[in-house]
């Protein structure tokens, strides 16, 4: 059974700075592409950045310049990197990838920013 498994939220100052993780697990099979969505409390999930299998990732506007999306394809792993962090960015954080043309999501993690 494929999972993903996210890791790395928590409570933060702003100006701080988390690194998300997110491993799949109970496949051989590599992710295709990832990317990170957010969903605050009211609100709908917004993605936030993606990373396709070549090419370059890319993100929406209120995170440019701050974080970065990343992957580890020995570890079949993707990351966010978040530094700068705002009030603004709390909110639980999903992981989705695509791996051999299957859709999946991860648990998700909260992420506090405090003022």
């Amino acid at each position: 059974q494929v999972q993903l498994v996210e890791s790395g939220g928590g409570l933060v100052q702003a100006g701080g700075s988390l690194r998300l993780s997110c491993a799949a697990s109970g496949t051989r099979f590599s992710i295709s592409s990832g990317a990170w969505y957010r969903q605050a409390p009211g609100k709908q999930r917004d993605l936030v950045a993606t990373i396709p299998s070549f090419g370059n990732a890319n993100y929406t506007d209120s995170v440019k310049g701050r974080f970065t999306i990343s992957r580890d394809n020995v570890k079949n792993t993707v990351y966010l990197q978040m530094n700068s962090l705002k009030p603004e960015d709390t909110a639980v954080y999903y992981c989705n990838a695509v791996i051999q043309y299957q859709d999946y999501w991860g648990q998700g993690t909260q992420v506090t920013v405090s003022s």
